[in-house]
């Protein structure tokens, strides 16, 4: 039950933190939206062996994160939900690719290594990226940007009602574990024998809230479209917050700002 529960506060953090009035809550939502799909397609773009060219790209989640307001820990935990994803990706890497590719009087880091830490890299940047955006935009705010990208509207409403109705699954859940729990006081967990009923109970239980959910959604007006309101002007600031960090991650894919760095403070030195 506690798994439960705190799954279900998990959810409606990211709703609460997206209500603050900070300066990046404040930007039009097309303009985050656009902004974090120009920093997806920079970071997958890197190569596998690009683990310095890409290290500025963490400035633009913490940036985000310290003017928005955001708390790191809540969405370093949903990011170990679905990390060992990312690790069978290059668990591996380090086997098969024993190549030295960092050569240091006591050390060799082989490609391998170096591969599967720009794996994880990107995965920590795309991941922390996608819950800033929710985080400081709303459910609601993307699916307004969505909507004036013109993505068709059957894909928008399955996202919004994906997102809001994935608490009342899970709130059947918690009731059809209690109840359980009521009935088998001494048992740890549920025991084989009961997961096929307890499955089908789910599954109908569901099914029944669904068509009471979508009743009342008829009764409020509902007619095939989610309203998301409507959108405010896109101002000058929300184009300048676009093409700057545009501008800047494109500098960070083809300008290996750490190298370039490193070469002036040696050329300094000399």
């Amino acid at each position: 039950m506690p798994t439960i529960a705190e799954s279900l506060n998990n959810i409606r953090l990211l709703d609460e933190l997206s209500g603050q009035a900070t300066p990046v809550h404040r930007l039009h939502p097309l303009s985050k939206l656009l902004t974090t799909l120009s920093f997806l397609v920079v970071t997958v773009s890197f190569g596998k062996y690009d683990l310095s060219a890409m290290l500025p790209l963490i400035i633009y989640p913490i940036a985000l994160m310290i003017t928005g307001d955001i708390p790191f820990a809540p969405l370093f935990k949903r990011m170990l939900i679905i990390s060992p994803l990312a690790i069978g990706l290059g668990i591996f890497n380090p086997f098969f690719d024993r190549t030295p590719l960092i050569i240091l009087p006591w050390l060799q880091i082989s490609g391998g290594w170096v591969s599967f830490t720009v794996i994880m890299l990107k995965f920590v940047l795309t991941v922390l990226a996608a819950l800033i955006l929710v985080a400081t935009t709303g459910i609601t705010g993307i699916a307004s940007a969505l909507r004036a990208l013109r993505i068709p509207k059957i894909f928008v409403m399955q996202l919004i009602l994906t997102y809001r109705y994935i608490a009342l699954l899970l709130e059947e859940v918690a009731r059809i574990l209690l109840a359980y729990s009521l009935r088998s006081p001494f048992s740890r967990g549920v025991h084989f024998n009961a997961w096929g009923s307890l499955s089908g109970q789910l599954l109908i239980k569901t099914h029944l809230r669904a068509q009471r959910v979508y009743e009342s959604m008829l009764c409020r007006g509902f007619a095939g479209e989610y309203n998301t309101g409507s959108l405010k002007r896109f101002s000058l600031f929300d184009l300048a917050y676009f093409t700057g960090f545009t501008l800047f991650f494109i500098a960070v894919r083809y300008g290996n700002i750490p190298v370039r760095i490193g070469a002036s403070i040696t050329d300094l030195i000399k």
